[in-house]
């Protein structure tokens, strides 16, 4: 007996046999989740129950467990179904975590489940039937996870559930008609499902309860029924990003309860409908972008809105004065439509007017002084429209101010002084207008202004010495005005100016000095004024500059040579008073155009040299220069030639270099003959589906990488014979290549020339020291990058294919994303390679795989294998394999795997052991929460469904959130996205 005492207490510590039943449940579950952040510090075996705990709620006389929240607590795991012992839980929330299983079906033994809350989870597989079988539950949110299929029919059966929250999800069946039988129901929200293409099932008409409807992006099609009319307690409607077709019904006039309504992005047609009037409550209204027309009503502008957003339909007409008395109206846009008349003089007088975007109609009239009246307004925006007059003073006191577009317009006079200091202004845009006058010393207080757009003006005197106190602006555009006297001396002091366009005015003086502190300008345009004396030798040192035109002035003395370091797509110093010697670097035929008009300029150009003076002398240097260098060159020529004569291998790939063309996309020092001579087997450095790299270093130490791309003429039988690296150049080569050359981004590798003959193409980009992402991820020095360099990959990636999606007109997608078409500098900065080369090939039609379109294996996105087709989705795709590649260090395909892929692999393994088991072991444990949030955007990324797969610029945005560490992994609740023109409102309203 004495024995068995002693094994108990030694055994089962008085502590542990203390905790009663339901926490050793607790217990049991908290050794089953992952918990980084030591939220379930406080679930303590030494307790006598677990109602102290962090998260746990008891009734406070049988001390049994009633409520457990873990919300936002970084804890991660598959779902504890040992939580259904807990006999008397009533609510349960795991909001935002990372549980990461399937739910299961014997979820349905939580009998006095009331509130089911798993949202902003990793969920995955189908709904279970069985929740239908949980007779109490009134609350169930399982948003943003990765269900899929179809919404159970048992859910028909729910008699007590009021709120059901499935959005962002990936359910792929038809909406259901029988959800319209649980009439209990006060919120339905299905938003962001990629639903099989369906009507709005008009037995949602029954739901006479529903407060709260969100079908938003479920692939609606057909018509809105009118059965939706008979909603009476219907408070928020929210249809938009669908395929509607048709009016809007009249029935929805009947929602005398509805507060909002959000109808944009479909395809409507028709007018508003009659009696909008009864709807009483109504107070934001979005029904942009659709194709609406005839006139706003009056009897909606008499409603108490908030929010009016009917932009980028055919609204014709005059806007209803009736919408000024709006009390509360804080925001209107109406941009993009065919309205004509005046606006209301009043507008914003009675109503904390905030955001007014008005652009691209046919307005007249003047501008209301009252739209700042309550001082809340932060955007007004009216370009492209017929408004005249002056700009209000009142305007001059709206402190709150951030944007101010009113281009393309018929306004004159002067700007009110106070308008030009207001402090929060980021964005002024007077562009194309009549306004004269000067810029007010008053811009001296404009902290904030980023640009200043004034182009197209009658502006005059000198430019303000106060210009220089404007820390952040990056863009400064006055051409074609008449400002004159010289530039203010503290111009220099503007660090952050990238753009700076002066031309066409009367601009006199000599170039401030200092201008090398410009280490950010990319455009500098100066052209067709009246400047004197030498261009500055500190032009030469901004680095980035792109794009320089000081033609048509009367500068003088040398051309700095220091401009030779620069990779200038534009250089126009014609028409000066310049002389010497031009730079060796410019000394070619093609960049006559850039220096004619400088009659004391003398170099290797026909026809710049007038013969006076120390030109001659020049000139015969030059010659004598010349001869000695030819004298050199064939001499090295000879012995070159020789030495490749006699190397079989090279037999194989001559060619003639007197036909070789050469397009170049900046200003290069090497000619095509020094990168043809170093195309030999010593120098690849790589091969991949599209060609063959070389490293070629110049005879000034840089190195640049030769891209050989392969293809090849049909041999009889109709094989390509792809060893020779010879292509057939197509008709769509050159204008893909211009394409290429005009991309700009610090982030995708510079292309900086293309050598063709009728056999081969070559691709000349800058090298990139440290190579691909895959050769380094994958190889033994993968160790070599931490977490903070593998984080700034990503982003520096991202940013790359952001830019190739969102800012290239037209949008071009890569085709082929993968780790090693990711390039690596010497501080591992990443740059995008290798895209749209497919594309060059896509057109010849002699390729029978297609692979090189399609991407490569492990990065395909799976429709591919059904459609054939690739978008900017399937860029994303492979992305996010990246993504899980720099999380896990493993390969996209390996044996391991058997015969699925890293992504599936990922997901398996999540499921069963946990993200520890994920993510790779070589990364330091300190960062495993941003790991997870980057771990996170790879799965979104890699979701099943491209319509589920976040856009690169929203990619871009999540990355950079986590890197500031300012935004923990959450998500709207509610499913609501911010509409895009939160975002980029005033851009909107801009004339393309």
């Amino acid at each position: 007996m004495l024995l068995f005492v002693f094994l108990s207490i030694l055994f089962f510590p008085s502590s542990t046999l203390s905790l009663n039943q339901e926490g050793l449940y607790l217990q049991q579950i908290k050794l089953s989740l992952s918990d980084p952040d030591s939220a379930l510090s406080s679930w303590s075996d030494r307790d006598t129950t677990p109602c102290s705990w962090s998260g746990i709620k008891c009734d406070p006389t049988t001390s049994s467990v009633t409520s457990i929240d873990l919300s936002n607590s970084n804890v991660a795991g598959p779902f504890p179904t040992l939580l259904c012992r807990l006999q008397n839980l009533t609510s349960l929330s795991f909001s935002n975590n990372f549980i990461n299983s399937t739910l299961p079906f014997d979820i349905s033994t939580c009998q006095n489940l009331q509130h089911l809350d798993l949202s902003q989870n990793l969920l995955t597989g189908t709904l279970p039937h069985t929740l239908a079988d949980l007779p109490n539950l009134r609350y169930l949110d399982l948003a943003g996870n990765n269900f899929s299929g179809d919404i159970p029919d048992t859910f028909a059966r729910f008699q007590k559930l009021e709120v059901i929250s499935l959005v962002y999800n990936l359910m792929d069946g038809i909406i259901p008609p029988f959800l319209g039988n649980i009439t209990t129901l006060r919120m339905l929200n299905l938003s962001y499902n990629p639903f099989t293409p369906g009507r709005v099932p008009p037995e949602f008409g029954n739901l006479i309860n529903l407060e709260t409807l969100w079908l938003t992006q479920c692939n609606l099609i057909g018509e809105i029924p009118d059965s939706l009319g008979r909603l009476k307690k219907l408070k928020d409607l929210d249809l938009a990003f669908n395929n509607l077709v048709g009016s809007i019904p009249g029935s929805l006039t009947e929602l005398t309860s509805v507060v909002q309504i959000e109808l944009y992005n479909n395809s409507l047609t028709g007018g508003l409908p009659r009696g909008m009037g009864k709807l009483t409550e109504l107070k934001r209204l979005d029904a942009s972008m659709n194709q609406l027309t005839g006139w706003i009503p009056d009897e909606l502008c008499q409603l108490p809105l908030e929010s009016l957003n009917l932009y980028e339909n055919s609204f014709t007409g005059t806007l209803p004065p009736s919408i000024a008395d709006s009390p509360n109206l804080y925001e209107l846009r109406l941009f993009q439509n065919g309205l004509t008349g005046e606006l209301p003089q009043n507008l914003g007088k009675n109503a904390p007017l905030r955001w007014l975007d008005v652009s691209n109609n046919h307005l007249t009239g003047q501008i209301p002084a009252s739209l700042c009246e309550n001082g809340e307004l932060e955007e007004i925006l009216m370009i492209a429209n017929s408004f005249s007059g002056q700009i209000p003073e009142s305007l001059s006191q709206c402190r709150s101010l951030t944007r101010v577009r009113l281009g393309y317009n018929r306004l004159s006079g002067e700007v009110p002084a106070g308008l030009w200091g207001l402090p929060h202004v980021s964005l002024f845009d007077l562009f194309n207008n009549s306004f004269s006058g000067p810029i007010s010393k008053t811009i001296a207080s404009a902290a904030n202004l980023s640009k200043l757009i004034i182009d197209m003006n009658n502006f005059d005197g000198n430019i303000p010495e106060e210009i220089g106190f404007l820390a952040n602006l990056t863009e400064l555009a006055g051409s074609e005005n008449r400002f004159n006297g010289s530039l203010p001396g503290s111009i220099v002091n503007l660090k952050e100016l990238g753009s700076l366009d002066l031309h066409g005015n009367a601009l006199s003086g000599d170039l401030p000095d200092g201008v090398n502190s410009w280490k950010k300008m990319n455009e500098l345009n100066l052209a067709s004024n009246a400047f004197s004396g030498n261009i500055p030798d500190g032009i030469g040192g901004m680095s980035l500059l792109n794009y320089l035109d000081l033609s048509n002035n009367r500068l003088s003395g040398k051309i700095p040579i220091g401009l030779q370091n620069l990779k200038l797509n534009k250089l126009n110093l014609s028409n000066n008073r310049l002389s010497g010697e031009i730079p060796p670097l410019f000394a070619k035929e093609m960049y006559k155009s850039s220096f004619i008009g400088n009659p004391g300029l003398c170099g290797d150009i026909e026809g710049l040299c007038d013969g006076k003076g120390g030109g001659r002398g020049i000139g015969y240097a030059w010659s004598m220069r010349s001869i000695f260098a030819l004298a050199v060159f064939l001499l090295i020529f000879g012995v070159v030639w020789f030495y490749f004569k006699y190397r079989n291998f090279e037999k194989a790939r001559a060619v003639d270099k007197s036909k070789w063309t050469l397009m170049s996309f900046h200003n290069l020092g090497f000619s095509e003959y020094e990168i043809l001579d170093c195309l030999d087997e010593d120098n690849v450095i790589g091969s991949g589906s599209s060609g063959k790299v070389y490293k070629v270093v110049l005879s000034n130490g840089e190195a640049v990488a030769v891209k050989k791309l392969w293809g090849g003429h049909k041999k009889q039988g109709g094989d390509v014979d792809v060893e020779k690296g010879q292509v057939i150049q197509d008709n769509g080569f050159n204008a893909e290549v211009a394409t290429l050359s005009k991309i700009r981004h610090k982030n995708i590798v510079k292309l900086w020339c293309c050598c063709t003959t009728r056999d081969c193409n070559l691709l000349v980009y800058e090298y990139m020291s440290n190579g691909s992402l895959g050769d380094l991820l994958h190889s033994s020095k993968g160790g070599l990058l931490d977490w903070p360099t593998r984080y700034k990959i990503v982003a520096d990636a991202a940013e790359g294919l952001s830019y190739l999606h969102h800012d290239c007109v037209p949008p071009i997608v890569h085709r082929d994303v993968k780790s090693n078409n990711i390039l690596l500098d010497g501080d591992y900065g990443a740059r995008v390679a290798d895209f749209g080369v497919a594309k060059v090939f896509d057109s010849t039609g002699k390729l029978k795989s297609m692979s090189i379109i399609a991407g490569s294996c492990g990065y395909i996105a799976p429709e591919y294998a059904y459609t054939l087709r690739v978008n900017e989705k399937s860029d994303i795709y492979s992305f996010g394999v990246v993504i899980l590649e720099l999380v896990t260090g493993k390969r996209p395909v390996d044996p391991d795997y058997g015969e699925k892929d890293l992504v599936n692999w990922v997901c398996t393994t999540l499921d069963l052991k946990g993200v520890d088991h994920v993510i790779d072991p070589r990364l330091d444990s300190c960062f495993k929460e941003e790991i997870c949030k980057v771990l996170n955007i790879g799965i979104l990324c890699t979701s099943p469904l491209p319509i589920n797969r976040p856009s690169m610029r929203r990619v871009v945005k999540m990355l950079q959130e986590i890197g500031a560490d300012n935004q923990s992994k959450t998500a709207k609740k509610d499913g609501k996205l911010t509409p895009y023109y939160f975002e980029d409102a005033s851009d909107h309203g801009s004339v393309a």
